[in-house]
């Protein structure tokens, strides 16, 4: 081998193994502070006892952090001259919630860390496990080891974000683009089984669809106007506090809350797959989490890249 051709070699190793050095893992605070995920998980459960809701928030809080740019925690930035906040998204604006939580488990783990070493990607990724166990659903390990963004983009939340009134072919190319394929969609839209939605979101359903359980339609509307009421609450199934697979039986009865969600059982290619999480709950719970963790993986921020925030609303300058 030539000299050039033993550089290149040795480029190719040295690059492999930076890569595999600074790849996430589920041990990454093992050394650096072990009492970080019990802490993490202590605020999560006292906050999903507080209120049952805040699960969802938190678990909602990782996909939306996700689904822009990667999880790297730009959805926690508050606006600012430099900031185009993803608060104000049309997806977020006045719908996500949690950041108190994030917040405080922040505060909480510096305090135990003695300084601070876990981004605050890290800790929506680890809250959102957490808040699906503390409401009866699976378990997973969280890969950690991100680093946090120094920028945000509304712009890019308002593209990127899957919208409540999408069908099932807008839905497929949006979790396509981000590199999920259709097992990953139905999947995590089974994180839908917990939380609830709000009347602007479903108003066109319940007064318009024709693929939908007049029924439960009725019931929908007695809390959902025509006019009015945009922020009003209903659960998207019949069990919001409890992670189980009442969405997917929900699908088959045609009672999906959104468009979004009955797209999903409507005669098209995720049909028998609704109806395998629906009799099968155990192949639902081991899918959710394989999709968690390879959506908890899209392009994070790793090395030297990003920062750790000493406040998760604000780069550190």
């Amino acid at each position: 081998m030539d000299c050039r051709g033993l550089i290149l070699l040795q480029i190719i190793v040295l690059s492999s193994l930076a890569i595999k050095a600074f790849s996430l893992s589920p041990y990454y605070y093992q050394n650096i502070c072990p009492q970080a995920l019990p802490t993490i998980k202590k605020v999560v459960q006292a906050a999903v006892y507080k209120e049952r809701r805040m699960g969802a928030s938190l678990l909602r809080l990782h996909f939306h952090d996700c689904f822009v740019n990667g999880c790297d925690a730009s959805i926690l930035l508050d606006p600012s001259s430099t900031i185009d906040s993803e608060k104000n998204s049309r997806p977020n604006q006045n719908s996500a919630r949690g950041f108190e939580v994030i917040d405080e488990i922040k505060a909480e783990v510096d305090k135990i860390c003695g300084r601070p070493v876990v981004s605050c990607a890290d800790i929506v990724a680890v809250a959102a496990r957490d808040s699906v166990v503390a409401l009866g659903g699976p378990s997973w390990k969280v890969l950690l080891g991100r680093r946090d963004s120094t920028t945000a983009s509304r712009t890019q939340a308002d593209a990127d974000l899957p919208a409540p009134f999408m069908d099932l072919p807008a839905l497929i190319n949006n979790f396509k683009n981000q590199g999920l394929n259709e097992r990953d969609l139905v999947a995590l839209s089974g994180g839908h089984t917990i939380g609830f939605a709000q009347c602007f979101t479903f108003r066109n359903r319940i007064y318009n669809a024709t693929n939908i359980d007049p029924l439960f339609a009725e019931n929908r509307r007695a809390t959902c106007p025509r006019t009015g009421g945009d922020t009003n609450l209903a659960p998207i199934d019949r069990t919001p506090a409890r992670f189980d697979n009442a969405y997917f039986n929900n699908l088959v009865k045609q009672r999906g809350l959104l468009i979004s969600d009955q797209a999903l059982f409507s005669g098209g290619s995720t049909d028998d797959l609704v109806n395998t999480y629906r009799l099968y709950p155990h192949v639902f719970w081991n899918d959710f989490a394989k999709s968690m963790i390879k959506m908890g993986n899209l392009k994070p921020l790793i090395g030297n890249q990003g920062q750790i925030r000493t406040n998760c609303r604000t780069v550190n300058y």
